[in-house]
């Protein structure tokens, strides 16, 4: 838990860093306005970032009422991993897929897609959402829900830079802004990618680890992963954002990810293969 405190104490420092740099390009003023928005954008990735992911994706929230089959499915391994129920969430797409957010495990929501939801049996199911209640008991919600929003902002500074460098810059002394911008519309990207793969690969093995333990059972999450990964390469996502792939469990930008050097992810079949050596 430290750990993580840590890591979102150094991601926040990061994005206030970087907003103060580009402040810097109107002078005095502009570190003003850079230090009044950072601070602004780490309250907002704190205690808001959950609903900002949950607004990218479209969620809508699910009472018991409007899907009871889900809720009580959701509710049964709740139970098993001995957690407060968590907000539930439906996100309207056929790209199979699912993810965990929030602060704490108090202050949670588990959203599926409709994709998932139709592609997967119930047991395969239950094997996700033990995945990410997995997440959430293991508290890497948090973390990762910032990480994602932050490389999200940091990915849209690039793109301003870049139109920016376009349309020659801006402020007194161009030519010098100018460069700056081609540096930061380089660099943004590359530090959006470092605070993703900051996002330890190890969290999706241990979350895989927690939903086999919960259910006494291995065997729905391979299934579930199997069905997950060919179902995202044929229907990979068509809104969001890259720079939140690392909250899913499984990558849902396949068409256009990086090489697996870079990904957010382990394998798949890395993944299969230590749940398979469980022997759960």
């Amino acid at each position: 838990m430290i750990k993580n405190q840590l890591k979102t104490l150094i991601l926040l420092s990061v994005l206030t860093a970087l907003l103060l740099w580009i402040g810097s390009f109107w002078g005095r003023a502009g570190l003003i306005f850079g230090l009044i928005f950072a601070l602004i954008i780490n309250f907002g990735s704190y205690f808001f970032s959950d609903k900002i992911i949950l607004t990218i994706y479209r969620a809508k929230e699910v009472k018991e009422k409007d899907n009871p089959k889900l809720y009580r499915l959701v509710k049964e391994v709740v139970h098993l991993a001995k957690l407060p129920m968590p907000k539930l969430y439906i996100i309207p797409t056929a790209s199979p897929n699912a993810f965990a957010t929030g602060r704490n495990p108090k202050h949670s929501a588990v959203a599926v897609t409709e994709g998932i939801l139709n592609l997967l049996t119930e047991n395969e199911l239950k094997g996700v959402i033990a995945h990410e209640l997995g997440h959430i008991k293991n508290r890497d919600i948090l973390i990762q829900t910032i990480a994602a929003t932050i490389a999200g902002v940091i990915s849209y500074i690039a793109t301003v830079a870049r139109w920016s460098a376009i349309f020659g810059g801006f402020g007194n002394d161009r030519n010098n802004n100018f460069l700056e911008l081609i540096v930061l519309a380089i660099l943004a990207p590359i530090i959006a990618l470092i605070i993703q793969l900051a996002i330890s690969r190890s969290r999706e093995y241990l979350a895989d680890e927690t939903s086999a333990r919960t259910l006494h059972n291995s065997h729905y999450l391979i299934s579930a992963l199997e069905k997950l990964e060919h179902g995202s390469k044929l229907k990979p996502l068509r809104f969001g954002t890259e720079a939140t792939s690392s909250l899913f469990i499984i990558n849902p930008f396949k068409g256009s990810s990086l090489v697996h050097l870079f990904s957010t992810h382990p394998s798949t079949k890395d993944r299969i293969k230590r749940l398979k050596e469980l022997n759960i």
